[in-house]
């Protein structure tokens, strides 16, 4: 009988988007480093999260720090804040304290939605992020392309949670405001991978 596969936390999906030897260290390695950004999402998440009762707003039910999960994708977590409409309408906002980079918050926006769905079985076609540096709010919609890239996502993660070994490191503008960056040594690890591919090529000769 084949073993149970790993359960993904949300928040590994934005670990991995930003860099996937980040996303094994901390969800494999149980490695946890705090900065001066980790402090600063936390100390804003604890924020967001104070008011923890369901609340109407604007006509709308709000909950914060709402438990999420899913049985068919093999998820969980929770939600920054979720608004229910009158008309059915699911809403999620994932809030991050700092300005827009790259799709990490899509995904994690994305997957939230994924487990809305199946908890409420009403469809989540968008979602929001508020970005707190810029006080910015963005809409996300929830289309096929995102949730392709967000299944494809929560598959690579579970691949690091059940493998042997870490992800290569990438050893570029990344590492440098990265709080593992002690624990991950990517110039030592780049450093013995050259070697050891010098060593096949010029000793071994493959």
């Amino acid at each position: 009988m084949s073993e149970p596969l790993p359960t993904v936390p949300l928040s590994a999906l934005e670990h991995h988007t930003y860099c996937p030897r980040q996303c094994a260290l901390i969800h494999v390695d149980g490695v946890w480093v705090e900065n001066r950004w980790t402090v600063r999402g936390e100390r804003g998440h604890r924020r967001v999260d104070a008011a923890t009762e369901s609340r109407s707003e604007r006509g709308r039910q709000v909950v914060r720090a709402m438990p999420l999960w899913s049985e068919r994708h093999g998820l969980t977590g929770r939600a920054d804040v979720v608004e229910f409409a009158n008309d059915g309408t699911i809403f999620p906002i994932e809030y991050k304290m700092g300005v827009p980079h790259g799709n990490a918050a899509h995904i994690q926006l994305c997957a939230q939605a994924l487990c809305l769905e199946e908890m409420f079985t009403h469809p989540v076609r968008t979602g929001a992020i508020w970005f707190q540096a810029p006080r910015r709010r963005i809409e996300v919609d929830l289309d096929a392309e995102l949730r392709a890239e967000t299944m494809a996502t929560i598959a690579a993660v579970r691949v690091d949670l059940v493998a042997d070994r870490l992800p290569p490191a990438p050893n570029d503008e990344r590492c440098t405001e990265c709080q593992l960056l002690d624990h991950c040594q990517p110039e030592l690890v780049q450093h013995s991978r050259r070697v050891g591919l010098y060593v096949r090529e010029t000793v071994w000769g493959g």
